[in-house]
């Protein structure tokens, strides 16, 4: 999976965001540990979960 950053995460749309959170779970879940691989998958899942709540807590 490649790396969603938070400026990337904060341009898509919340239904295309939930679609790249389950990918990142996927990714993250098969990936070796301590892996480039998982590092990544860890960082985009935090950078869609902050654009998510932003998204909520600006309502």
């Amino acid at each position: 999976m490649e790396l969603v950053t938070r400026f990337e995460a904060a341009t898509r749309s919340t239904a295309d965001l939930r679609g790249l959170l389950r990918k990142a779970f996927v990714a993250c879940a098969s990936a070796l540990p301590c892996s480039q691989a998982r590092r990544d998958a860890l960082t985009s899942i935090r950078a869609i979960e902050i654009e998510l709540v932003r998204r909520t807590l600006c309502r």
